[in-house]
């Protein structure tokens, strides 16, 4: 039986999105099968940070209400084995969407695949709830930015009243602040609450790779490619020190 993680954050611009596909994308090349399901409701984008636009034919409304097998929903990523991709649908309404039925299709889906992987929309309304209601854990991505941490703990409030385990990842650490890299980690696990399960480090190749819609691990071996890597082994109960980066 597999294990589903939602990755959130309080507020969009985070790199969320981003996180998700680097993180899955290792988990994936450590030959786990992956599935990436994006809950964001009728603002989907993970296809097209994937680069799977034209591959996705159903959603995952389509499993809930019966008109085809997860099989038959779900599409493989084309130059990376055992990635996954379950999209969300474009004109429902997350609140139209029944969490019983969110469960059932979890439940069948960590039966099928090692990690599953939730990314959640921005904010903390219907859609989050919708995203969180079957997770096993909770990634909470955030930046150092004051504004993101205080919104990153609205989202953390929420999930532990679900008892479900936190882990933060602080995302597009600059340079700058590698520097103090302890003094800065300190801080933003102080404000956030959270144990730390790691560090990306700001890295111009991910909004190009995000544009071109190409998993960063296709073209990078260093900067936010170890970051994702780090914390895929980490999931995985692998011991890694924090400070590796290049």
């Amino acid at each position: 039986m597999g294990i589903s993680i939602v990755v959130t954050s309080g507020k969009g611009g985070t790199g969320k999105t981003s996180v998700t596909c680097g993180v899955g994308s290792c988990l994936a090349a450590m030959n786990y099968r992956v599935l990436l399901v994006d809950m964001d409701v009728g603002l989907r984008n993970l296809d097209l940070a994937l680069g799977m636009t034209d591959r996705v034919m159903m959603d995952f409304t389509d499993v809930i209400y019966h008109r085809c097998a997860l099989e038959e929903a779900i599409a493989e990523h084309p130059q990376i084995p055992n990635l996954f991709l379950l999209t969300a649908p474009l004109t429902a309404r997350a609140g139209q969407i029944d969490r019983l039925d969110m469960l059932s299709l979890l439940s069948t889906a960590r039966a099928q695949f090692d990690y599953v992987l939730l990314d959640s929309p921005a904010g903390v309304d219907t859609g989050f709830e919708l995203s969180i209601c079957g997770a096993d854990r909770a990634i909470v991505v955030s930046t150092t930015d004051p504004i993101c941490l205080r919104d990153a703990q609205r989202a953390v409030s929420i999930l532990q009243r679900q008892h479900i385990p936190i882990h933060l990842v602080v995302n597009k650490m600059s340079k700058r602040l590698l520097r103090k890299l302890h003094t800065n980690i300190d801080d933003a696990m102080d404000s956030a609450g959270l144990p730390l399960l790691g560090i990306v480090p700001e890295d111009e190749k991910v909004p190009v790779c995000g544009g071109l819609g190409q998993p960063l691990i296709l073209h990078a071996r260093k900067g936010a490619a170890v970051g994702y890597y780090n914390i895929a082994r980490r999931l995985t109960g692998t011991r890694v020190p924090l400070h590796r980066f290049f």
